[in-house]
């Protein structure tokens, strides 16, 4: 069993910040821990807008705080995301998040993340693999 608090991985390796500054991601769950998944607590900034592509991996995100509006690449089709909607990466689209006020979100990525990535100049994770 593992008990661990968000609080409690801040400044660690686990608390990671983007090289776009737009975003910081607490990583409660990683590949290491080997259940199949990784969860995360992410926060990006008012004012900023970030481009995503999880080529690699499936991603499920909760918001439970703040407000952004999520652009479809695929679709064209935008959505306002709000506290208690969930959106569901499951075809692994191209998308934008504009986000209009501090977007706090709880994330789970299949295959996990090793904790190490930060998007590349696509929007993408790099399909890193946990070495042991």
């Amino acid at each position: 069993m593992i008990v661990r608090s968000f609080k409690e991985i801040e400044g660690t390796d686990r608390h990671v910040r983007s090289a776009s500054g737009t975003w910081e991601s607490k990583r409660i769950v990683l590949a290491k821990e080997r259940v199949g998944f990784s969860l995360h607590e992410t926060v990006l900034y008012a004012g900023t807008e970030t481009s995503m592509w999880y080529a690699n991996h499936i991603e499920a995100v909760v918001c439970v705080e703040g407000e952004a509006e999520l652009t479809d690449h695929e679709t064209g089709t935008s959505y306002r995301i709000t506290p208690g909607t969930m959106y569901l990466l499951d075809g692994h689209e191209r998308h934008t998040l504009r986000v209009k006020e501090d977007f706090r979100c709880v994330c789970v990525f299949n295959p996990p993340v090793t904790g190490r990535e930060d998007h590349d100049e696509n929007g993408v994770y790099p399909l890193l693999t946990e070495e042991g």
